[in-house]
């Protein structure tokens, strides 16, 4: 493989995406025609991963790799993973199916590995980042969710949930799958906490986050209270010295986003959501100092 693009791999799980699969792989080919895709399918029933192997028969850039079943998408991602690094791609990408990911701006991730960065983390909540779409709770919850694992971990970065991904390898390779968290989808969490603490170069670029348009979301609402309950144990073990500030620190933090970015005329409940939040909070820190 001659180039970074090349030897780039954009890693697509799919479940039930048949409307999707054609429009997310024609995205990615015309706006980085040089990288490869490949599509880890969870036997989909509605009959995505055929659809994926006639692709993949037509273009030497795309492939397949089909799972038995439903395995969630940190299993897919680890899958994917392991094929590519054996596959010796340099430079392993996550993108969602549902093109929430703009495969047009993959070029802003890719740009920052030739820079340097280990893992870039396409970004809603930099200058520059935007959501489109999305319903006005959920990207309260979501901005909410996200200064407080800011607050509770000290990573310094904006979106710690975010999906839209660029690894270099040798990061991957440092990594133990095995170890993840799969407590909702908190393992985007740990896989950008682990590279901070252990050292490598983690930036984040703005991106626009589409909401699906085709399809239903794989999402429910219990993966964030699972998410919080786990990023606080390890708030507790990394931040122990700091703990009892977690619930004012966040308190303050919160209010000041809903003034600063100027919520509150966006988001009609945004007051009556950060008192909820922080009650949610307090009582995870001290369920948890408790154990």
């Amino acid at each position: 493989m001659s180039s970074t693009r090349e030897s780039t791999l954009v890693i697509i799980p799919t479940y039930n995406e048949i409307e999707n699969l054609p429009l997310i792989t024609g995205r990615v080919r015309k706006a980085t025609p040089e990288v490869h895709i490949l599509i880890v399918d969870d036997n989909s029933p509605d009959g995505t991963g055929d659809a994926a192997d006639k692709l993949a028969a037509e273009d030497s850039h795309l492939h397949v790799l089909h799972r038995e079943g439903k395995g969630g998408l940190l299993g897919a991602y680890i899958a994917g993973f392991k094929w590519g690094l054996e596959k010796d791609y340099q430079v392993l990408c996550e993108m969602d199916a549902d093109g929430s990911h703009a495969p047009e701006q993959l070029h802003l991730l890719l740009e920052e590995i030739d820079k340097g960065a280990d893992l870039v983390i396409g970004s809603r909540y930099v200058p520059g980042g935007e959501t489109v779409n999305w319903p006005a709770n959920r990207e309260l919850l979501s901005r909410l969710g996200n200064k407080y694992i800011s607050v509770a971990l000290g990573a310094g970065i904006n979106d710690m949930t975010a999906g839209y991904r660029a690894f270099r390898r040798e990061l991957l390779e440092h990594l133990d799958f095995d170890e993840l968290s799969n407590a909702g989808y908190i393992f985007q969490v740990d896989v950008a906490f682990r590279a901070i603490k252990d050292g490598f170069d983690v930036r984040e670029v703005p991106i626009t986050f589409t909401e699906r348009e085709l399809g239903e979301s794989k999402l429910d609402g219990s993966f964030v209270k699972d998410s919080l309950l786990e990023v606080t144990k390890w708030g507790v073990a990394h931040r122990s010295e700091q703990v009892s500030d977690f619930t004012s620190e966040v308190s303050k933090i919160t209010s000041r986003t809903v003034k600063d970015m100027e919520l509150g005329p966006k988001f009609s409940n945004a007051k009556t959501a950060v008192s909820d939040f922080v009650s949610e909070v307090s009582s995870l820190v001290k369920g948890t100092l408790n154990r």
